[in-house]
C-alpha cells in the first residue's frame, strides 16, 4: 500500500458511500484509477467490506473492552486489517511490551462481545490474548 491507498482508505472511512467521482476529485485521481484501486484493495483483503455506522454505534456502546493480543510470526499487519474490518472494532493500537496489539471493542451486549473475542482469537497468528471490560470512564475536567 502506498500513500494514495492510505488516503483513499481514509476517505472511505469518512464516507464509504462517496461517489467514485467525488473520491477521484478529492484525491486528484481519475475515476477509473479510484475504482481499480478499490478493487485491488478488496482483492488483496485490505478492504474486507463496507458498513454503516449508526449514531448509536459511536455514542455509547453498552459493553466496551480492551483486548490485548500477542501475535506469533509476521502477521501483525494482516491481523490488524482483519480486526479493523469487524464492526465492533473501535480502534487498533500497536504497542510494545508483552502485547503486540491492543484493540478497543464495543458491543451491544456480552454475548456479542463473546462472539467477537472468539472470532479474533481464531485468526491465524493470534497466539495469546487477554481482555478487560471497561466498567466506567472518566475524562479530564469532568
Amino acid at each position: 500500500m502506498d500513500d494514495v491507498d492510505h488516503r483513499l482508505i481514509a476517505a472511505l472511512r469518512f464516507d464509504a458511500r462517496a461517489a467514485l467521482s467525488d473520491l477521484a476529485l478529492q484525491l486528484g485521481l481519475s475515476r477509473t484509477t479510484v475504482r481499480s484501486r478499490i478493487e485491488r484493495l478488496r482483492a488483496a483483503g485490505v478492504i474486507l467490506g463496507f458498513s454503516v455506522v449508526l449514531k448509536d454505534d459511536v455514542s455509547a456502546d453498552a459493553v466496551r473492552a480492551l483486548m490485548m493480543i500477542g501475535i506469533e510470526g509476521r502477521g501483525a499487519d494482516r491481523i490488524k486489517r482483519q480486526i479493523l474490518g469487524l464492526p465492533e472494532a473501535r480502534a487498533v493500537h500497536s504497542t510494545n511490551g508483552r502485547w503486540d496489539v491492543i484493540v478497543e471493542l464495543g458491543a451491544r451486549d456480552l454475548e456479542t462481545l463473546d462472539r467477537v473475542l472468539d472470532r479474533i482469537r481464531r485468526l491465524d497468528g493470534v497466539a495469546t490474548s487477554e481482555t478487560s471490560l471497561l466498567l466506567s470512564t472518566r475524562h479530564p475536567g469532568r
